[in-house]
């Protein structure tokens, strides 16, 4: 797995050609100079998986795809491709074209072990909803976890009566994982 920064949010290189996560729209050029340097070519780049659908997140999928980057669905997300579009409408500098789901390759969680093999990934992709509702995990079996938005482990005590919270943890802690890899903050080692 390859980390990304090139923007604020973290981005994933799977090795098999899985893009986790992109940035904001606007920052393509910063993403062609970060793979380049990680000596990635978009063509390494087979699909694109969103952790979740807020826009710095999403925001260079339409363009990915555009470059013959499928786009992985969860079909958890599917009625939140477009949770940002009235977002990105606002800042028409970004000239952000609206994904087109119609394209995507649409899993289900519990198709996702077979289809990441496919890709020679081994792991599996969990909903992990108390973020947001299409919020998803990657579960790698070499004990990484990448979780998105998801509020770190050690916040848990913070929130009263947060059961989605508990709940996607607890699920998230039932793959024993030994590394959780967030988009926003350092990464925690367990």
């Amino acid at each position: 797995m390859i980390t990304l920064r090139y923007g604020n949010t973290n981005t994933f290189f799977l090795e098999g050609g899985l893009l986790i996560d992109t940035d904001y729209a606007g920052t393509i050029q910063s993403f062609y100079r970060t793979i380049k340097v990680n000596n990635i070519h978009v063509s390494d780049i087979k699909y694109v998986l969103a952790t979740h659908y807020h826009p710095d997140h999403m925001g260079l999928i339409s363009e990915l795809m555009k470059q013959n980057v499928k786009l992985l669905l969860v079909n958890t997300q599917q009625e939140y491709v477009h949770y940002s579009d009235k977002i990105f409408m606002r800042e028409k500098h970004l000239r952000y074209e609206t994904i087109d789901e119609t394209k995507a390759v649409i899993i289900s969680c519990d198709e996702s072990r077979e289809f990441l093999q496919n890709l020679k990934i081994s792991g599996e992709i969990i909903s992990t909803p108390s973020h947001s509702p299409d919020s998803i995990s990657i579960i790698l079996d070499n004990g990484c976890c990448i979780v998105g938005d998801l509020e770190p482990l050690e916040y848990l005590e913070a929130y009263e009566d947060n059961v989605a919270l508990k709940t996607d943890w607890d699920r998230i802690l039932g793959y024993e994982p030994k590394k959780i890899i967030y988009a926003h903050a350092n990464e925690k080692i367990l």
